[in-house]
């Protein structure tokens, strides 16, 4: 039998998710400060204190909303000369797709928690991922630090603070713009 007050079964779990894609929502929009708990907590449908029974916090709620995988594709298998354009395009479609990121994003201009979790996704996810790929392995952090400039400076400016000129540029234009300065990046000499 449940414990009387805790949350259990299916419905918890589509409580938990409501609550998540909801957090999401506003971390993205409006970042990690005017988020609130009341406001992700009416959103969800659901009143604040259930907020704080399933995640604690705004921080353990945050945390739990910033979980992202980013599933890159399988870069051994892919041609050599084209590795700019795939990762590219991949970032744009992740970027597009989920708002984690641009909560992530937005959050780590001025959070911690923020900045800790996108260096975890950088470490954990495209260091192994990308590393394979460098010719010369001493310079293999550097090289992928510097497509994360690119990648992270045209996602700012596309999607969070929204340059006109950078938001204009269709699909095909941001892979003809980065791709060649990725590739460049990643299987260049130093």
């Amino acid at each position: 039998m449940p414990q009387k007050g805790k949350p259990t079964g299916r419905r918890s779990e589509t409580t938990k998710a409501a609550i998540l894609a909801a957090a999401r929502q506003h971390f993205a929009a409006s970042g990690y400060e005017r988020a609130t708990i009341r406001i992700i907590a009416a959103d969800a449908g659901i009143d604040p204190a259930m907020v704080m029974r399933y995640f604690g916090n705004k921080e353990k709620l945050f945390a739990a909303a910033a979980e992202f995988d980013l599933r890159l594709p399988d870069l051994a298998a892919v041609p050599r000369g084209t590795v700019g354009s795939v990762l590219v395009g991949h970032f744009l479609d992740r970027w597009e797709s989920d708002d984690t990121l641009q909560a992530l994003l937005r959050a780590a201009v001025s959070y911690k928690v923020a900045v800790t979790r996108l260096r975890a996704v950088f470490a954990t996810q495209v260091m192994p991922a990308v590393a394979p790929l460098c010719k010369d392995r001493a310079t293999a952090a550097t090289r992928i630090g510097l497509v994360a400039t690119q990648m992270l400076g045209m996602a700012l400016c596309r999607y969070v603070l929204r340059l006109p000129p950078v938001v204009s540029l269709d699909r095909a234009a941001v892979i003809r713009w980065l791709a060649p300065t990725i590739q460049r990046y990643l299987t260049a000499g130093p």
